[in-house]
C-alpha cells in the first residue's frame, strides 16, 4: 500500500494523526519495499546504520501497513518487535499510535496479542515520566484486552507485560481481566477491588496471578502470607475456595467454553476458564497458606470436584493439582487423612503423581519416609479398637462395624435385641439425617478397608520392616487395618534375631515382617496351609496359598527378558480393564500414533522395580482391537528419576514372583482360554490356541488351587465323587463322569473327552464353602463340581443336551 493511500486512511482526528503522517514520510522507502513483498533480511539491510528516529518510524510504518485481518499475514511483526524493543527516545505520543493500532485487530484473536506486544515494547522503553503520560491509555487498552477473545498461550505473556507496566503507574490498579466478571467464585475478592482497590489488596491479587504451576516457591508462599496479611484477606480467600468448592459451576451456553480449544457445539458445565486458572490457582494455595486446617475439607472437596470426572462437570486438573499439593503444605492432621482419601478416588495418572509428590513432600517435613507417613495416617473413622461405632437413635442402636477383612455392616438393633440389616421405619422417620450419616460412614469404612488390603498386600513385594512397637500402633491395633492384619502371617523377630513365622506374636518380639512363602521351605509352607484350612482361616488376600515363581533355566538363558507368559491371546479390553484394576499404567492399543505397540507396566519392591509387560493386537480393528497377543515381560530398576533395563537375574526373587503372579493373573483371566463358549465359534483362526491352552499344563496360579482342593475337598458332601489327576478335578456324576481343568475351569466328559459347556451366571455367587483366599476360579470349579455330582437333578436344556447323548 503506497504512503498517499495510507496516509489518507489514517486522518483520525484523534490527537495522533501528525505522529502518524509523520512516521509515514519519514518511511517512504520501506513502504516501497513492503509493497514489494520484501523479505526481513532485506527490511533489516534497508534499516541497517539508521537512527533511533528511523526506526521508531520504521516500527510505526510496519504496524500502520500490515493487515490483521484473518486472510492476512502478520509477516513483519518480528522486525517490526525488533525496532521497537531496540529504539531509544519512544514518546508516549509513538506508543500511543501503535497502542491504537494494535486495538483495531482485536477480533484477530492471537494476532491482537502479537500486534500489542508489539506495542508494549516501545511502552517499556518509556521513562518514568512518559508511562504516567500514557496510563490512562494503558487502562483502556488493559479493558479491551480483556474482553478480546485471545488464546491462552498468546494471551499470558502479553497480559503479564500488561499488568508489569500497569503496576509501575499505578500500585493499587487492579486489571480488569485479572478477575473474572462472571464467575461467582472470584466474587470475595472482586468485590474487594471494584470500584477501587487498595494498595495492599491490588498487590495481594497481582501475586495471586503470578502462580501459573502447581506448586509455588517458597519465596511465592512467603511474599503470600505477608501480602494477605496487609490486605486482611484470610476471609475472602477462604470465601473464594468454598465457593470452588461448593457453588454452582458455569454452564458455556450462557458464558461459552472455557477453553479455546473446546468446541461449543454441546453444553457442558465448568468452574475457571483458563483465562483465570493462575488467580484460581493461587487462591487455593493462598486459602491454603492463610487458613490451615480450616481450608482441608474445601480442597479436598475441590480436588474430588475437579480431579475425578463427572457427568456434567468439566476436569480441570491444573486446578485439582494445586489443590492436592496445597494439602500436601498444610500441617494438620486432617491434610494428611484426606490425601489419604483422595488416593482411593482419584486415577488420573498425572495427579496421582501430584498426590505422591504431596505426600512426599508431608513426609520430608516430618522426617519420616513416604510409606510411614501413609501407614500412619490411615482414618480410623471414629471407630472402637474393635472396629466399630453405635449410636442411639430413640429406641434403637445403630452399628457400623467392620465384620472381617471384605465386609462393613451396618446394623439396627431394637428393643427384642434382634439386630436387622434394613433401618426400621421409626429411624427412617425420626432420624433421616443421622441415618444418611451412618450410611456415609459405612461406605467411607469400606472404601479405606479396600484400600488397605489393596496396600498390605502391595507390601508381600517390599522387603519391609517395623519396628514392633510401630507395627503394633499403626497395625494391629489400629480399627481397620488391624482387621486385615489379624488374618495375615508375620515374622517377629526375637532378642536373639532369630524369625519365627505366627500369626500373633509371643514373647517380647523386636522386629516385624509379613511373611511371603517364597523365604519359607516348602514343609512351613504346608504346615501353614493346613494351619489355615483347619482352622477355617479365610485370610485377606492369598497369602499361606500365594503361588511362587522362581527363575527358569530358559529365562537365566535369555538374560534380559522373560518369555513365560508370551503368545497368548486375550480379550484386549479386559486386559485393559485389569491392568488398571492391578495398579499398572498401559497405553490403549489403537489405530492412532503410540497405540500401535502396547505396554504395561507395574510398579514393585516400594518402587524401586518396574515390571514391563509387552503386548500386541491380534487383529485389525477401526479403533481398539477386538484381541490381543502377549510378548515379554522385562524389568528396570529406578536410579533416581530415571529407570535403567536389568538382567532378570538381577530382580530380587520377591520382586520377580509377585511381578510375574499379576502377569500369570492377566493371562489367566483374559485369555480365550478361559472363556467357555468359545468352542462354539467354530473353526475360528484361534481355535487351536484355544484347545491347546484350554486344557493345558498349569501355571504356578492353577497349582495353588490344586493344593487348596486337597485341603477343601475331604471336607465337601461330594468328597467320595471326587477326585484329583493331574491338571484336573474328576468328578463322577450318576450320568457321566467329568473332568474340570484346575486352571481353565473347563470340563470335559468321559468316555471320549467331549467338550461340556457351562456359562457362569452373572453375579451369582459360585459356592458357599469355605475358602481360604478369594478366588473366582476356584469358586467356579467348586460350584461345577457340586453341580455335576448330581448331574441327574439338572434340569437345564442347555447342559442337559450336552449330557443326554448317552443316555439311552
Amino acid at each position: 500500500m503506497r504512503y498517499d493511500t495510507l496516509a489518507a486512511g489514517y486522518r483520525k482526528n484523534d490527537g495522533l494523526d501528525g505522529i502518524r503522517l509523520a512516521a509515514l514520510d519519514r518511511s517512504r522507502g520501506l513502504l516501497a519495499l513492503l509493497e514489494k513483498s520484501a523479505s526481513a533480511s532485506e527490511i533489516r539491510l534497508h534499516l541497517d546504520g539508521r537512527g533511533s528516529a528511523d526506526a521508531r518510524a520504521a516500527a510505526l510504518a510496519i504496524m500502520l501497513r500490515t493487515g490483521f485481518d484473518e486472510y492476512s499475514t502478520w509477516e513483519y511483526r518480528t522486525p517490526a518487535h525488533g525496532l521497537a524493543s531496540r529504539a531509544d527516545g519512544w514518546t508516549p505520543g509513538e506508543v500511543a499510535v501503535m497502542l491504537v493500532r494494535a486495538c483495531e485487530s482485536k477480533d484477530g484473536g492471537f494476532r491482537f496479542a502479537e500486534a500489542l506486544d508489539v506495542a508494549l515494547a516501545a511502552a517499556k522503553r518509556l521513562d518514568a515520566d512518559g508511562l504516567r503520560e500514557l496510563a490512562p491509555r494503558l487502562k483502556r487498552v488493559d479493558r479491551t484486552f480483556a474482553k478480546a477473545d485471545v488464546p491462552v498461550g498468546f494471551r499470558g505473556p502479553v497480559a503479564r507485560h500488561l499488568l508489569a507496566l500497569l503496576e509501575s503507574v499505578d500500585e493499587a490498579y487492579v486489571p480488569d481481566g485479572l478477575l473474572p466478571v462472571h464467575g461467582m467464585w472470584a466474587a470475595p475478592l472482586r468485590d474487594r477491588t471494584k470500584p477501587a482497590s487498595t494498595l495492599e489488596m491490588a498487590r495481594f491479587v497481582r501475586h495471586l496471578a503470578n502462580l501459573s504451576g502447581p506448586r509455588p516457591s517458597q519465596k511465592w508462599r512467603r511474599a503470600c502470607v505477608s501480602l494477605a496479611e496487609a490486605a486482611s484477606a484470610r476471609e475472602p480467600v477462604a470465601a473464594c475456595l468454598r465457593a470452588l468448592a461448593e457453588d454452582e459451576p458455569l454452564c458455556t451456553k450462557e458464558h461459552g467454553p472455557h477453553a479455546d480449544w473446546v468446541s461449543d457445539v454441546y453444553h457442558y458445565h465448568y468452574l475457571v476458564h483458563q483465562n483465570h486458572g493462575d488467580v484460581a490457582r493461587g487462591i487455593v494455595w493462598a486459602a491454603a497458606l492463610t487458613g490451615g486446617g480450616a481450608a482441608v475439607p474445601h480442597l479436598r472437596a475441590l480436588a474430588l470436584r475437579t480431579g475425578v470426572p463427572g457427568e456434567d462437570l468439566y476436569e480441570d486438573l491444573k486446578l485439582a493439582g494445586a489443590a492436592i499439593n496445597a494439602l500436601g503444605a498444610v500441617e494438620d492432621p486432617g491434610a494428611l487423612e484426606a490425601l489419604w482419601r483422595l488416593q482411593a478416588k482419584i486415577r488420573n495418572r498425572a495427579l496421582r503423581k501430584q498426590l505422591d509428590t504431596a505426600l512426599q513432600a508431608a513426609a520430608e517435613r516430618q522426617g519420616i519416609t513416604r510409606a510411614q507417613l501413609i501407614e500412619r495416617t490411615v482414618p480410623a473413622h471414629g471407630l472402637r479398637p474393635d472396629g466399630s461405632v453405635e449410636r442411639t437413635l430413640g429406641d434403637h442402636t445403630a452399628r457400623v462395624a467392620v465384620e472381617d477383612a471384605a465386609t462393613v455392616r451396618l446394623t439396627f438393633t431394637g428393643a427384642n435385641g434382634k439386630p436387622a440389616r434394613t433401618a426400621p421405619a421409626a429411624v427412617k422417620d425420626g432420624f433421616p439425617g443421622e441415618l444418611k450419616e451412618l450410611k456415609a460412614l459405612a461406605k467411607e469404612v469400606r472404601a479405606t478397608l479396600s484400600n488397605e488390603r489393596a496396600r498390605i498386600e502391595g507390601l508381600m513385594s517390599d522387603d519391609r520392616v517395623w519396628p514392633y512397637g510401630e507395627w503394633r500402633e499403626h497395625y494391629r491395633d489400629h480399627p481397620v487395618t488391624g482387621v486385615i492384619v489379624r488374618g495375615l502371617i508375620w515374622e517377629f523377630e526375637d532378642e536373639n534375631g532369630a524369625w519365627h513365622a505366627e500369626m500373633a506374636p509371643g514373647g517380647k518380639p523386636v522386629r516385624v515382617r509379613l511373611w511371603h512363602p517364597i523365604r519359607a521351605t516348602v514343609d512351613e509352607i504346608q504346615e501353614w496351609r493346613a494351619r489355615v484350612a483347619d482352622q477355617r482361616i479365610r485370610q485377606p488376600f492369598k497369602q499361606a496359598f500365594r503361588e511362587i515363581y522362581l527363575l527358569t533355566p530358559a529365562e537365566e538363558e535369555t538374560g534380559t527378558y522373560s518369555n513365560r507368559f508370551a503368545a497368548h491371546i486375550v480379550h484386549y479390553r479386559r486386559l485393559y480393564a485389569l491392568f488398571k484394576e492391578r495398579g499398572w499404567q498401559a497405553n490403549f492399543l489403537g489405530r492412532y500414533e503410540s497405540g500401535y505397540n502396547g505396554e504395561a507396566r507395574g510398579e514393585y519392591g516400594g518402587g524401586e522395580w518396574r515390571a514391563c509387560f509387552y503386548h500386541d493386537p491380534a487383529d485389525d480393528a477401526d479403533w481398539a482391537p477386538e484381541h490381543a497377543t502377549t510378548d515379554q515381560v522385562r524389568f528396570e530398576r529406578g536410579q533416581g528419576r530415571h529407570w535403567r533395563e536389568a538382567p532378570v537375574a538381577d530382580v530380587p526373587p520377591v520382586v520377580f514372583s509377585e511381578a510375574m503372579r499379576d502377569v500369570d493373573l492377566f493371562v489367566g483371566v483374559t485369555s480365550i482360554a478361559a472363556d467357555a463358549d468359545w468352542a462354539d465359534r467354530g473353526e475360528d483362526r484361534y481355535t487351536a490356541y484355544w484347545r491347546r491352552t484350554t486344557f493345558g499344563e498349569l501355571t504356578a496360579n492353577a497349582e495353588v488351587r490344586r493344593a487348596a482342593l486337597e485341603r477343601i475337598l475331604p471336607r465337601t458332601k461330594i468328597a467320595d465323587r471326587c477326585s484329583l489327576d493331574g491338571r484336573y478335578l474328576v468328578v463322577r456324576g450318576e450320568l457321566r463322569t467329568y473332568r474340570i481343568h484346575l486352571g481353565s475351569a473347563n470340563i470335559l466328559m468321559e468316555p471320549d473327552d467331549s467338550y461340556l459347556c457351562i456359562v457362569q451366571a452373572r453375579g451369582r455367587n459360585q459356592s458357599a464353602l469355605y475358602l481360604p483366599f478369594e478366588d473366582e476360579r476356584l469358586s467356579l470349579i467348586l460350584s461345577k463340581a457340586f453341580l455335576l455330582a448330581a448331574d441327574h437333578k439338572i434340569t437345564d436344556p442347555a447342559i442337559r443336551h450336552q449330557i443326554t447323548p448317552v443316555i439311552t
